[in-house]
Formats: structure tokens, sequence, C-alpha cells
């Protein structure tokens, strides 16, 4: 960290490593513009000025490097809070390691990881927190987890933590105010009025942590397990899905024998796709260790596609085995109701049994969903898989229900870091408001919230070590 704590000028280049048709080498520091004027040249007519854009040419000894444009923001207003110079030249890889050379040359030094985003945090321009989201909105995939980064970046993040730390720290100067007039039996809040103020912060606290599993499946892909007895079409259904064919596909019973995964961008949403071994009792040793590795993916399930087989049953069949599975994956505690959970009727084009139910392939059959699963139970969608027939519904049905988590009005917690400090702090409050009703003595109880304090304020950095900054920044790119 005491190579990060300088004012050096820091020079890298920003764009990835390679060939392309722009390449962009910045510095940071009170020197930039010194350091500039050693090997470029512009017209006499034109002047560097803050936030405008100056074309030139970059000469080493002479010789003519590269024809470029050169971008300048005056401290504070720049992104490191620092004189700042961005160089546009190029993309050969020749013409940025020869800049960037001429700039280490003429003062500047390499920067560090992270280190123009360290700059930023340093000089106030981002908190912790948003200094994080910085390296995940470069590392965002989808559409979901870079609205999440820009929320972040932009400090709603930072202002929902900072507020509650803020009453911990008021609730922490009442408490420390009767310890210097113990001597007077002075209380300057009752009570009730702590508790009332801790038990609200915990609710909060509790709903961010609660918000990290749906936050880390944005970010990562909402896991949908495919689950069935053996030979219903569940691989068919994720060749279908995925338009390819991941899956091999057998009318032999039990093909599948582990599970089969795969990433889908649907309207912006990262579904991954769990193809699992069918489910039902066997002596076979290799399919019983893929039906365990089925309960493990549906245990970290946010969807359960539960395909069925048209050809094989009628409704009140399918309504058993929905209840038998149901009861089935229930036994395991870690399977909650809080799962989506769909029932595909499949080979729809084939059954002779499902009365009306064969004209359903264009929509749900919302009529007889009621009368097999009833208005609580899942969601029940009629298809054929191997004609990619009502597919659609299912993916409908997968954005409605990121759409009904109410992603956009939420604050969503994706970093690990943050939701480990949030569960320390959750634990301090607990003691201090177990402390209040035990009666235990205030400086004991101060103790607690002076912890709880302490963890928030080190997500946003208002509270940080060396340690801590140098994992932080030293996990970003180089050039950031």
């Amino acid at each position: 960290m005491n190579n990060y704590i300088n004012n050096d000028t820091i020079a890298a280049i920003s764009t990835p490593v390679g060939v392309g048709a722009i390449a962009v080498i910045r510095m940071s520091g009170a020197g930039s513009v010194k350091v500039l004027d050693c090997f470029f040249r512009h017209s006499a007519n034109t002047v560097i000025s803050h936030r405008t854009c100056v074309y030139g040419h970059i000469y080493d000894n002479g010789e003519l490097i590269d024809d470029v444009m050169v971008a300048y923001y005056k401290s504070p207003e720049s992104y490191t809070g620092e004189d700042m110079v961005e160089i546009s030249c190029h993309g050969s890889v020749y013409i940025q390691q020869t800049i960037l050379d001429l700039m280490v040359r003429n003062g500047a030094r390499l920067a560090l990881p992270g280190e123009f985003t360290f700059r930023a945090y340093r000089n106030g321009k981002l908190d912790l927190a948003q200094s994080e989201a910085v390296s995940e909105l470069i590392t965002s995939e989808n559409k979901k987890s870079h609205d999440i980064a820009i929320s972040q970046l932009k400090g709603r993040y930072s202002s929902r933590i900072k507020s509650l730390r803020d009453k911990l720290v008021e609730l922490l100067s009442l408490l420390e105010l009767e310890l210097d007039f113990s001597e007077e039996d002075v209380e300057f809040a009752k009570r009730d009025e702590f508790m009332a103020l801790l038990n609200t912060i915990e609710s909060e606290l509790k709903s961010l942590v609660y918000s990290f599993d749906l936050g880390n499946a944005l970010r990562n892909g909402i896991p949908v397990t495919i689950i069935g007895k053996p030979n219903v079409g569940k691989s068919t259904l994720l060749n279908c899905l995925l338009e390819e064919d991941k899956a091999i596909v057998s009318d032999i019973p039990g093909t599948t024998r582990d599970t089969i995964e795969d990433v889908i961008n649907i309207s912006g949403y990262v579904f991954r796709f769990i193809d699992t071994a069918g489910l039902h009792k066997t002596d076979d040793i290799v399919e019983n260790m893929g039906i365990e590795r089925t309960m493990e993916k549906v245990r970290n399930a946010k969807i359960i596609l539960h395909v069925v087989d048209a050809t094989n049953a009628d409704m009140d069949s399918i309504k058993r085995e929905i209840t038998e599975f149901q009861s089935y994956l229930h036994e395991d505690a870690s399977t909650s109701s809080s799962k989506k959970w769909i029932v595909v009727v499949n080979k729809i084009d084939k059954a002779e049994n499902m009365g009306n139910c064969r004209q359903c392939t264009n929509d749900i059959c919302d009529k007889d969903a009621k009368s097999i699963v009833g208005d609580s139970a899942p969601d029940l969608i009629f298809i054929s898989a191997k004609k990619c027939e009502n597919t659609r519904a299912i993916s409908d049905m997968l954005c409605d229900y990121v759409k009904s988590q109410d992603i956009d009005s939420r604050t969503i917690v994706t970093n690990v870091r943050h939701v480990e400090a949030m569960r320390e702090a959750l634990v301090a409050i607990r003691s201090a408001c177990k402390g209040f009703e035990d009666g235990i003595p205030t400086d004991l109880i101060a103790i607690d919230v002076h912890h709880a304090s302490y963890s928030l304020g080190s997500i946003i950095g208002e509270i940080s070590n060396n340690e801590l900054l140098d994992s932080i920044f030293g996990h970003f790119c180089i050039g950031k």
C-alpha cells in the first residue's frame, strides 16, 4: 500500500492487450502535462485546456510515432481528482508500448493494478463501495448486473449503508454520553427507544443480506434446474431452449447420469440451465450418484422446471406426480417454498389422453392448470420440446419471475466482502439488543454498537486499513 500512497505521476495502457483500431494510454498526477510536453507536438494555434481534445503528433527523438488525440482533465474535475491526460492512438502494440515508454522515460512511473481508481477513492471522488462497483461494471456481462453496478457507482447503495451507520453512530454517541454522566445516573434516551432503533437497523440489514443471494444469481446467471422422471424430455427441452444439441437425447431411460449446464441470455437476463438425472428409485450406483447431484442443484436453484410426460399420464396422474415430487424435494429443509416451480407438460403433440389441452401449445392452459395444481401451486405449461412448440412461454415466465423481484426499486448486494461485513454487524446488533433486554452495563452494549458501526463503515471506506485496500485494488486491471 505504501506504493499507492504517493504523489507520483502514474501511467498505464487502459485498453486490453492486443491489436485494435484505437487504444488509450492515460496519466494521472500533477506532472502529467509536463511529461506530455516532452514528446507531444500540436498546432501553435491550439491550447491544451480542461476538458478539451487536441490533435497532434507523438515524437520519439525526432521520429514520428503516431497521430493522436489528447484529452486533458484538470484537478479536481477528473476521474482521479488529479490532473489527468488521456492519449487516443492507433491500436498497434508497438505504438502503445512506445508511448508508454516515453511517459516513463520523461518522469512518470507504471501504475499499479487499480491505482487510478485508488486515487479516485483517496481524493474523495468515490467511496470504497463505489470503487468496487467500477470493477463490477467492467466485468458485467448482462443488463441486470450492469444496472446494479451503475446504481452502486452512482452512490445509491453507499447512501443506504451510510444512513444505517449514521444511526448507529448517533446511538453510540448517546450511550457514551451516558457513560460520561454515569455518576449522576442520567439517561439521555429511553431503553425502548434504543431497542426500536436497533430493531429497525437489524430489519434493514437482514433485507440487504437476503438480497445477496438474488444479486449473486443476477450477476452469474439465475440457476434454473430441470427435473423429472427419466425419459420425459428434459434434455430435449434444454437443447430447445439453448438452440443447440448440448445434451445427449435418447429413448433409453437414464441417459443423463450427470448434470449438464449452459447459460442463455433472455431479454437481458442471464439464466443458467442445469439438466439433471431423472429422479426415480434405482439400484444403479452411477444413477444414484447423478440423482444426488440433482438434489444438490435443486437446493441451489432459484427456479425449478419440472418436466412430465403427457403421453404416459392423464391429468390425475400428473397431479399425483407433482404432489409426490414436491413432497420428496421438500423433505430437504434447504429446498424452500420460495423457489419458483414451473410444471412443464411435454410431448403434448403425441398425447391422446389430454383432451382439449392438445390445443394448448400456443398458450398456458390456465383452466386445466388450476384443475390440476390449484390456485397457489406451481404454474403449468403445455409444450412439445421436440418441436420447440410453446417453449417461448417458458422464457416469458422466467423473465416475469425476475421482474417480480422488484429489482429496480431494491438495493441489491453483490459483493461478498460487503455481505460478510453486514453479517458481522447483525451479530453485534443482536448482541446489543440482548444486552438491553438483560440489563447489562451500558459500556458493554456500547462495545457491540461500536463493532456494528465499524463493520458498516468498512463497506464504504469510512473505516479501512492498508491490508483491505491492497486486497480490493490489487484485483483491478492495470489502467483502471
